[in-house]
């Protein structure tokens, strides 16, 4: 017989998202989603999940109303905490928004939908 000195690779799953602890790990990340939701026929909210508490929703939620024309509010879920809900498929232009004020990083922002 002959000894190898292979290393096998270990399962990797590559649609895993990295660990996420509370230790604050430089690989723990924190994203914000933009999701679209189908509402009845062509109409469609748009939903952004994920902003620091720190950031004050209300007055974001006011800025993106005046910039894009449409309505808006913000919800409180159990699961996910406040989220803010506008009119249409915004998605595109909510990401250029806090990339372009600041409060997000281009890579930290996941969109979502069809």
């Amino acid at each position: 017989m002959v000894d190898l000195d292979i290393e096998i690779p270990t399962a990797f799953d590559p649609f895993a998202e990295g660990k996420e602890d509370d230790s604050g790990a430089p690989g723990a990340k924190e994203y914000v989603h933009l999701r679209v939701q189908q509402r009845n026929g062509k109409k469609c909210l748009t939903s952004i999940q994920g902003l620091k508490k720190e950031f004050n929703l209300e007055k974001i939620l006011k800025d993106l109303k005046k910039e894009f024309c449409c309505n808006g509010n913000v919800v409180q879920d159990k699961e996910l905490g406040k989220v803010i809900q506008l009119q249409g498929d915004q998605r595109k232009n909510v990401s250029q928004f806090l990339v372009n004020a600041g409060i997000v990083k281009k890579d930290l922002i996941k969109i979502h939908g069809f």
